[in-house]
């Protein structure tokens, strides 16, 4: 179990984005990692999940390394769900939970939500992909309008952090297993009122942790809030996937679920929504 720890956001954002080599996707630009798997030693990942996850071969170390160094495909689906079901964040309280290179939370965040928090279980995930993304996103937009249109990803350096950061006044930045995370929010000192959304991609391919984030979910959302998970139908070789979730939650009668939207090309994966039995 790894313990929860709150990352504090640099005085100097230009730090954030020292050797960082940006690519951009769906107009939004993140962490290169292919550079940062060459660039990244010592201090600057200090869980040694780097050089584990390069040396395995493995996107998933379970208990050490859970995924957060590559976007999974289920994100990709959950953004163009908002535009479709055209989604308002605005002035909403959000979690990006699992958020990896935390373009769920970018996106709500740019959606003008009052306040946007991410959750790794890895603090170098943090430190060294969502954090340096949200201030190349949101701080200085980090590329142009005309090399966002590109039809093909391309590196770049970001620019230095410009224009104003007032929109990390809306961010906090934990890691950490859930359960631990969400003591750490409901006992903390700082003020703390429960997400109107949480969002999370991919979380849900091991059934070892679905109790971990039902009762995480069931902590931390508003009474009237909403989970927006997407997910394959079935994970091979880890067992989780859709159904077995839904079925998991419906057993213990908090949520109610709904599919929302299921996508066929290539691996079957759906998006579910949930919500508190007795909300409005």
């Amino acid at each position: 179990v790894k313990a929860a720890k709150e990352h504090i956001i640099p005085g100097d954002l230009n730090k954030v984005l020292d050797n960082k080599v940006m690519e951009t996707v769906l107009d939004l630009c993140h962490v290169k990692v292919s550079v940062l798997e060459m660039t990244c030693s010592g201090d600057a990942d200090s869980e040694g999940i780097v050089s584990k996850s390069v040396s395995s071969h493995s996107d998933l170390i379970p208990g050490v390394y859970e995924g957060g160094l590559k976007i999974w495909e289920c994100t990709f689906d959950l953004m163009d769900y908002f535009s479709e079901a055209e989604i308002r964040f605005t002035n909403k309280t959000v979690l990006d939970l699992g958020c990896g290179a935390g373009l769920l939370g970018i996106v709500a965040l740019k959606g003008k939500a009052e306040r946007v928090h991410f959750q790794d279980y890895n603090s170098t995930v943090i430190e060294e992909i969502t954090l340096p993304n949200v201030v190349a996103n949101c701080v200085n937009e980090g590329t142009s309008r005309k090399d966002r249109k590109a039809s093909k990803p391309h590196a770049k350096r970001p620019k230095k952090a410009e224009g104003s950061p007032d929109v990390l006044t809306k961010c906090r930045f934990f890691s950490g297993g859930w359960s631990e995370v969400s003591q750490l929010l409901l006992s903390s000192n700082k003020p703390f009122s429960k997400y109107d959304i949480i969002l999370t991609s991919e979380t849900i391919y091991n059934p070892d942790y679905y109790g971990a984030l039902h009762n995480t979910l069931a902590q931390l959302l508003h009474k009237n809030g909403r989970v927006y998970l997407a997910s394959k139908v079935h994970y091979f070789g880890v067992g989780g996937g859709i159904h077995l979730f839904q079925k998991f939650i419906e057993e213990r009668d908090v949520f109610r679920t709904s599919i929302i939207k299921t996508i066929d090309q290539g691996l079957q994966r759906c998006i579910m929504e949930m919500a508190f039995k007795d909300s409005t």
